[in-house]
């Protein structure tokens, strides 16, 4: 399908999720020279589009703006960015130039919202003057920042209330020998506790999930490094437990089948 925007002046990259179901449009308004990141600056503008893919039709669903105002000295735009792979979640890392650099989450497309960032403050200078970050990509557990004046900063994630350590572990388990952020390899989990946990993060903080079942798979996971004959019959049983629930939870679906269908996963292995 095709689109356009009348808020848009620029449409810069798109950034498809891993599903494929979702993309990002980025708008780099002024040409990435220009301060539209203003508290009187409309949120539209400058910004990323996001829609949902349906039937192969774009339908919009919101725009995401670096949410912290910058002053009038700050060059400040949506630019290059590339996907964090958490399972489970559609999560994106963008350079917005002088704006610094931010982690959004756009799992639920009509509600983006930020959920990390940097930013090392605006140039000594006047209006015009060009820095901040050209890109940033996550590469191997890191978050490569290109500055245009300051060079290149390497930043880790950090947990806190929107994101865990156990999401951020199961992102750095996936290794790419290259990465270019233009061709979107498809990301596909190597099943491990750590990719478990991040279903059960999510679900725990979307209150998706039974507390017993929280339980049972703590202990069900702590015991996976050191298994015994039973651990591969309990992880299935479990997982049968979850697909029922699934059933029931419509809004949880598709993370209790995908919490399911690891567990599943890990089971085969210790057989």
């Amino acid at each position: 399908g095709a689109v356009s925007d009348e808020n848009f002046a620029y449409w810069h990259s798109a950034t498809f999720n891993n599903a494929g179901t979702k993309v990002v449009f980025t708008d780099e308004w002024g040409g990435g020279g220009r301060p539209r990141c203003l508290a009187t600056d409309l949120p539209s503008w400058g910004a990323n589009a996001i829609f949902d893919i349906v039937d192969r039709k774009l339908v919009f669903k919101n725009y995401y703006k670096l949410p912290a105002p910058q002053s009038e000295l700050e060059n400040c735009v949506a630019h290059n960015g590339s996907l964090i792979p958490v399972p489970g979640r559609d999560i994106m890392v963008q350079s917005w130039y002088q704006g610094g650099i931010s982690v959004f989450d756009f799992t639920d497309s009509a509600n983006p919202v930020e959920i990390a960032f940097f930013d090392r403050g605006p140039l000594p200078g006047e209006l015009g003057t060009m820095g901040g970050f050209w890109s940033s990509y996550w590469y191997n557990g890191y978050i490569y920042g290109a500055g245009i004046a300051r060079g290149v900063d390497v930043l880790k994630l950090t947990p806190s209330t929107h994101l865990s350590q156990n999401e951020i572990d199961a992102a750095t388990d996936v290794e790419l020998a290259v990465f270019n952020a233009q061709n979107q390899t498809i990301i596909e989990w190597t099943p491990s506790p750590a990719v478990a946990r991040s279903y059960l993060d999510q679900l725990t903080r979307r209150n998706g999930i039974r507390a017993a079942h929280v339980t049972t798979l703590d202990g069900l996971l702590d015991r996976f490094d050191q298994p015994n004959a039973e651990l591969p019959d309990e992880l299935d049983a479990l997982a049968t437990e979850l697909e029922s629930d699934a059933g029931l939870l419509p809004n949880n679906a598709s993370r209790l089948h995908s919490l399911a269908e690891t567990l599943q996963d890990l089971s085969a292995s210790l057989r």
